[in-house]
């Protein structure tokens, strides 16, 4: 039996742009994907704390070290820059592999940087 388990999360990132005219998506800045494992079109959960805003999107690469979480297309009225949200990612892993999963969680700081 499988269970759907917390994989990573990047907690509490500010929103530094939108843009409504793009095909969709959240760009995140490279250096917090690769610290939390999150690879590029992967489905992710988005929950802004400034709304309550909860939405799935697939994220693309945004440029390394750059702070940048951008919400694309549908998703850039869901949020406006500034506000916070948490990315969060899931896996599916089987009874006997939870007891030794640790989930990646990754904090950063007002301009997207990792603590």
């Amino acid at each position: 039996m499988y269970v759907k388990m917390l994989k990573s999360k990047i907690h509490r990132a500010r929103v530094t742009e939108t843009n409504l005219n793009y095909e969709g998506s959240i760009s995140i800045d490279r250096a917090l994907m690769d610290e939390a494992d999150i690879v590029p079109g992967e489905a992710v959960s988005v929950y802004n704390v400034n709304n309550g805003e909860r939405f799935e999107t697939y994220v693309i690469e945004g440029e390394r070290n750059s702070g940048i979480i951008g919400l694309n297309g549908a998703a850039a009225r869901l949020a406006v820059p500034g506000d916070l949200i948490i990315i969060v990612s899931y896996c599916w892993l089987e009874k006997s592999e939870i007891k030794d999963f640790v989930a990646r969680v990754v904090h950063v700081d007002e301009q997207n940087r990792i603590v």
